[in-house]
């Protein structure tokens, strides 16, 4: 191209050019850009006024039915905090969808007829359904609910929400973990049954075995009456050894559920304490331990 054609293409565009930023009617665009920035922020502002007025609306009625049986239920607990998800989730979708039609976007058409769009949608939104699908199944099966102590694979403590793609469950040390539903396949809920609280005692080959069991009795007969947790007798089942080869004088206390971990401590505790004012010497080491009665 020559330098002289050159001039005359680039005289050429910058001319049409000027022509059209001349002939645009910038006045209808910045209307039209005003107006739909603004519809944005009022549908923006209705569906967050929907959701902060929905979700106090369906908090104080369940509080109100909670309070009317004069009991804090677990169960209802859990389907409130459902119920709440859930409209959260619903929400969303319609504010979405309604900022999709504001800025002009064919939702319909786009989903309807965009069969390679759908798939990836469908896709991607496997994950959310099996969620949705388990955490629905874990609330028919009352398999557990808010407030109930569980283990979930490795992870142990209090179930403190259940929604519909993640479950909440708080450990001892406060430490929150959050479990998408789907990886929940094996629970261990410790709130249903009664349990058991093994104390282990731990003893050596040479330590006088038959003057522990009247020391145990006597510490029995104080702390029981003290502790209306506990549903039975104390069973002293006396010397066994441990799966570590550890030899222990084991004592089981019949407990309600929730309360074996506390009574576990204050029996060794008293146990250890009664044996040492005897004058018998222990080993170092201890061990305690639950399990479902």
């Amino acid at each position: 191209m020559t330098p002289q054609l050159l001039v005359t293409t680039t005289a050429t565009t910058s001319k049409w050019f000027q022509n059209y930023v001349r002939s645009f009617n910038w006045e209808s665009f910045f209307h039209l850009i005003t107006t739909r920035f603004l519809n944005l922020i009022a549908l923006t502002v209705l569906f967050f006024l929907i959701n902060l007025i929905g979700k106090a609306i369906l908090s104080r009625s369940f509080k109100r039915y909670l309070a009317k049986r004069d009991q804090t239920s677990n169960r209802l607990q859990t389907i409130s905090m459902l119920t709440l998800n859930l409209f959260h989730y619903t929400v969303l979708f319609f504010w979405i969808y309604a900022l999709l039609s504001t800025l002009g976007v064919p939702v319909g058409t786009l989903v309807a007829g965009a069969g390679i769009f759908s798939l990836a949608l469908g896709l991607g939104a496997q994950g959310f359904v099996s969620d949705l699908v388990t955490g629905i199944s874990i609330l028919i099966e009352q398999q557990f609910d808010v407030g109930d102590a569980v283990k979930i694979g490795t992870i142990e403590g209090t179930v403190t929400a259940l929604g519909l793609r993640t479950t909440q469950v708080t450990g001892v040390d406060g430490t929150v973990n959050y479990i998408p539903n789907r990886n929940i396949t094996i629970i261990a809920n410790r709130s249903r049954n009664n349990m058991r609280a093994l104390v282990n005692i731990p003893i050596a080959a040479t330590t006088p075995v038959e003057q522990l069991t009247p020391i145990i009795e006597k510490v029995n007969a104080q702390l029981v009456p003290q502790h209306p947790h506990i549903i039975d007798d104390p069973l002293l089942t006396g010397v066994v050894t441990l799966p570590s080869g550890e030899l222990v004088y084991q004592v089981v206390l019949l407990t309600k559920n929730g309360a074996q971990f506390n009574l576990q401590a204050t029996f060794l505790t008293a146990y250890l304490r009664a044996i040492r004012q005897a004058g018998i010497t222990l080993p170092t080491h201890t061990v305690t331990t639950s399990s479902n009665a």
